[in-house]
């Protein structure tokens, strides 16, 4: 309990920032806004915005900002720039071209007549978003639209993309106004950490100032997500999220550049196309349109944890409470050894179970996603109590065949069949995520607490209650290389930084050693 407490403490740690992401006493310059909540989505035709929900996020983004940056004008956004009119916010208004002509032609028409409807709310006109960087279409495709907007507006037009497309394609400089550029630490090509993200974010800026002389360089896109993945050293949370924008708006005051933050609210249907981390842009949060980081309250990864302690010291004590039915039930004097294991067993989930719990929270997306890792936590959560009953009254692990296998290999036991079936399930879903990472893994998340719940008593078990004769089933043997393999892979490919990878594939290998240990 002590250890438990003692770690939970640690991990929820805030800390106060010098200058809030949201500061009363200063508005922001500008945030990037997409008004979809929920079910709505940018990739539906179906999805229709209602003025009612738009006039909502605009009257609360003037309390805290200036100006907005819009990417598109259809599926109800066309109605931002009168409604922004309304609570005193300037909108840099969003053209979206793809590969599309014909919807091209339409987002263009409608760009070009609000900025002629309303010059006194769009102050500039971006014409494409990072069209070069999902190679919509070619350079000089697009800066014959771009000419084409400008002969009919009188706002600035500019052109957005990651800054190192605009060093690939610099020509297009010559048909804009001014250069709107898009800095994202986490996704660059070599992570840059949390604590360096400003640094770069201003080291970029001066490059693209050099490197265009007399355009202005306008930061369009900056910022980092509050879940997800990481990517080498890169770690999303709440903490770097809210120290990464301090840090850029701070270095954008004392350096007088412009800086867009992206994003607003948190767009969750984009969980679908990027994962968790795409999702978890915005200062505000996507259901309640509540804001993250209030200002003068201390920021935590973690500001739900004295649930989650009370909750992983819940576990603890069912835990130990099943080991001690079993010897009610059947009694014995169980080895040192094996006490020591149900207490590392304890301790190991009543850290991790309200770690795992939030990853479901956030990372469950669909109902599929729900299904997967809600199943995962329920596995991990029953693997300890399982798990300390079977550790005191000396049972092996449970095999597949006594649970699947043919009727006279199979177990007797209703608690064996249980503990197999959980055994089963967590497998089953760790295959799918170690097979994720080796052939599809920049949107996955690493499982590596739910694994850890799950690894800890079966390993145990494994070693102290392992039979001392038997044949090594194929179906764990098989189980057991993908479980190593992914591990290497894995770690090879995420790189050395990555605390998440190196611990996920930590519980893979512990996975692998004790299905290479079992006997049927």
């Amino acid at each position: 309990m002590g250890t438990i407490a003692a770690v939970w403490w640690w991990l929820a740690t805030p800390i106060n920032l010098v200058r809030a992401p949201i500061d009363p006493n200063a508005k922001l310059q500008c945030i990037a806004y997409a008004p979809f909540r929920a079910h709505q989505t940018s990739e539906s035709p179906a999805t229709q915005v209602s003025r009612e929900q738009i006039a909502e996020d605009l009257a609360q983004l003037a309390k805290i900002t200036d100006c907005i940056r819009t990417y598109a004008t259809d599926l109800g956004l066309d109605q931002i720039p009168e409604l922004a009119a309304k609570v005193g916010l300037k909108v840099i208004q969003g053209i979206w071209l793809g590969g599309d002509p014909q919807k091209n032609a339409i987002q263009i028409s409608t760009g070009i007549r609000l900025a002629q409807q309303y010059p006194g709310t769009i102050i500039a006109l971006g014409v494409g978003n990072e069209v070069m960087l999902h190679r919509a279409m070619t350079a000089s495709d697009l800066a014959a639209i771009i000419r084409s907007v400008k002969a009919q507006v009188t706002v600035p037009v500019t052109y957005s993309d990651v800054w190192e497309f605009w060093l690939r394609y610099r020509e297009l400089q010559d048909v804009v106004d001014f250069i709107t550029i898009h800095i994202h630490p986490y996704w660059e090509n070599d992570p840059v950490p949390a604590k360096f993200a400003a640094a770069h974010v201003d080291a970029i800026r001066m490059r693209m100032a050099s490197t265009f002389p007399g355009k202005e360089v306008l930061i369009g896109e900056t910022g980092w997500p509050s879940e997800g993945r990481m990517r080498r050293s890169a770690l999303p949370s709440r903490i770097n999220q809210a120290r990464v924008i301090s840090e850029i708006l701070d270095r954008a005051q004392r350096e007088n550049f412009r800086v867009i933050l992206f994003e607003a609210y948190d767009e969750s249907w984009k969980q679908e196309l990027e994962g968790t981390v795409g999702g978890s842009w915005g200062l505000f949060d996507s259901v309640q349109r509540m804001l993250k980081y209030p200002p003068g309250i201390p920021v935590s990864n973690y500001p739900l944890w004295k649930l989650q302690m009370s909750g992983g010291m819940a576990l603890a004590i069912l835990v130990f409470g099943a080991a001690w039915q079993t010897l009610r039930r059947k009694p014995r004097q169980p080895r040192l050894v094996s006490w020591c294991a149900v207490g590392i067993s304890a301790t190991t989930a009543g850290i991790l179970f309200g770690v795992a719990a939030q990853k479901m929270f956030y990372e469950s997306y669909s109902a599929g996603s729900w299904l997967l890792w809600g199943a995962l936590l329920v596995a991990a959560t029953a693997s300890p109590v399982f798990g300390a009953s079977a550790l005191v009254s000396g049972r092996a692990p449970p095999t597949f065949l006594e649970l699947l296998g043919p009727k006279d290999d199979r177990s007797p036991s209703l608690l064996t069949l249980l503990h197999g079936l959980v055994w089963i399930v967590a497998i089953v879903i760790t295959t799918q995520t170690a097979v994720g990472f080796v052939f599809d893994p920049r949107e996955k998340d690493f499982p590596f607490a739910a694994l850890t719940m799950v690894a800890v008593p079966f390993a145990a078990m494994a070693l102290l209650n392992r039979p001392k004769k038997g044949i090594r089933p194929m179906a764990e043997s098989i189980f057991a290389g993908v479980f190593l393999v992914a591990a290497i892979y894995a770690g090879l490919s995420e790189g050395t930084d990555n605390w998440q990878s190196l611990w996920t594939c930590a519980a893979y290998i512990l996975l692998a050693v004790t299905l290479w240990r079992a006997r049927a």
